[in-house]
Order: structure tokens, then C-alpha cells, then sequence
């Protein structure tokens, strides 16, 4: 057995009090998986992430926007906001053109599918937030928003 598969001796604890339970991380984790499957029970059958429906949602109010800045937006990294990207325009919800301000750039528009697809969702979209929300009163989950957007 090397030294890194050694079994630890009995009673030696490193934790030092450290519960995975009262860790940040921890529950904000259990949130958000919370939260995906909430969404994805909501919204079955029109075949749309929580990322997929960021990402398409938020064309739809800009009206026309680069990957890049899309990504930022929706807080997700290069590659994964250019697979959602990939998955939308693959289904015709999303569609590239140039900038009307500066040809050589590429901008992502969102199709009349897209339009139609966010139509249709954006109820359902509420109600799995507010299905998150509910064991919270009015006001925490006022306070709750106010301070996660604090703290990024």
C-alpha cells in the first residue's frame, strides 16, 4: 500500500469541527439541483435547459447579441455558453447574422421559433421560480435575491 492509500489512524479527525452541512457551498448546491429539476419537471416536453432557456430568453429581450457578451450575461464560461448556443441554433431558435453596425461581426438573433418557443415558456419559467421560492414569505424571498446578487 503506498503512503497516499494508508487508512488514517483511528481517532485522528482533521475536520476540526468542519461540517460539510453548514458549508455555503453545500446548499447552494442543493439549490441549484434543486432548482434544475424544478425547471425541467415545469417546462417537460418543450425539450429546454435552464441554460438553453437563459441564453434564448435573454436574445429574445436583447434582440440581437454577440456569444461573447451572451455568455456574460447569462453568467456562463466560453464553452459552455457556445454548446447552448450550438444545441439552439441547431433547433432554429437561434440564428447568426452580422451586426447592422459592424458587418464583420457576428451576432446571434433570435428566430420566430425562438420567439414562439419563449412565448410559450415564460409562464412555466415563472412558476418553477416561485415553486423554488415558496417556503420562503414574500419578503425573504426578496432579501434572498437582494443578497445572492450581493455576494457575486
Amino acid at each position: 500500500m503506498s503512503h497516499s492509500q494508508q487508512l488514517a489512524e483511528p481517532g485522528a479527525n482533521p475536520l476540526d469541527g468542519f461540517l460539510l452541512e453548514n458549508h455555503i457551498g453545500f446548499w447552494l448546491r442543493r439549490v441549484a439541483q434543486r432548482h434544475a429539476h424544478v425547471f425541467q419537471e415545469t417546462l417537460a416536453g418543450h425539450d429546454l435547459t435552464s441554460p438553453q432557456y437563459a441564453a434564448l430568453s435573454k436574445t429574445v429581450e436583447l434582440g440581437h447579441v454577440t456569444q461573447n457578451l451572451l455568455g456574460r450575461m447569462t453568467a456562463m464560461d466560453p464553452a459552455t455558453i457556445q454548446g447552448v448556443v450550438k444545441r439552439l441554433t441547431d433547433r432554429g431558435l437561434l440564428a447568426r447574422t452580422s451586426d447592422p453596425m459592424d458587418r464583420r461581426m457576428s451576432v446571434l438573433v433570435p428566430t420566430q421559433a425562438g420567439h414562439d418557443l419563449i412565448a410559450a415558456t415564460v409562464a412555466l419559467a415563472r412558476r418553477s421560480h416561485e415553486a423554488v421560492l415558496a417556503p420562503l414569505s414574500e419578503n425573504e424571498q426578496q432579501q434572498f435575491i437582494a443578497m445572492l446578487r450581493r455576494m457575486v
